[in-house]
């Protein structure tokens, strides 16, 4: 017989396996996005827009950071995103960010998705955050943090 602590865990790994699926999902979409790892979108305190995640989001992006070797969020500089890497000025856990970081509004990446475009995915993330017993989407800094907990 499974014990509460297997039960939990394998809940969480379902959870994340959605997440990723949503993520693949969303990948196989046919609009045109010309991202090439620009880092405009990761200043939030320029653009002014912090991405929010869901509570599945915010354990599988706790969980690539600490396939990081990071054991809690590096601090935001300049009102950057925790996640940018000051040296390299790349994503940390590019691979697995959020659904807004995929979706974002960066005109020179394409703009913003439209959102009858991926209302679906949203719903489909927003369940996994119930499953998991999320309260919906909260910003990014607190909600990997969190998570990191």
């Amino acid at each position: 017989m499974a014990s509460a602590r297997e039960d939990a865990a394998r809940k969480i790994e379902t959870a994340l396996s959605e997440v990723r699926a949503v993520y693949a999902e969303l990948a196989r979409r046919p609009i045109e996005r010309a991202c090439a790892l620009r880092t405009e979108c990761c200043h939030f305190a320029v653009t002014g827009r912090t991405p929010y995640l869901t509570r599945g989001e915010a354990l599988l992006a706790a969980k690539a950071l600490r396939a990081t070797g990071r054991k809690q969020l590096p601090e935001a500089i300049d009102g950057a995103c925790p996640l940018l890497h000051r040296a390299t000025l790349r994503c940390l856990i590019y691979a697995d960010r959020p659904f807004g970081c995929r979706t974002h509004f960066c005109d020179a990446a394409g703009g913003p998705w439209p959102r009858h475009a991926v209302l679906d995915l949203i719903r489909r993330l927003e369940q996994v955050d119930s499953q998991l017993g999320g309260e919906g989407p909260r910003a990014l800094p607190g909600a990997v943090a969190e998570a990191l907990d």
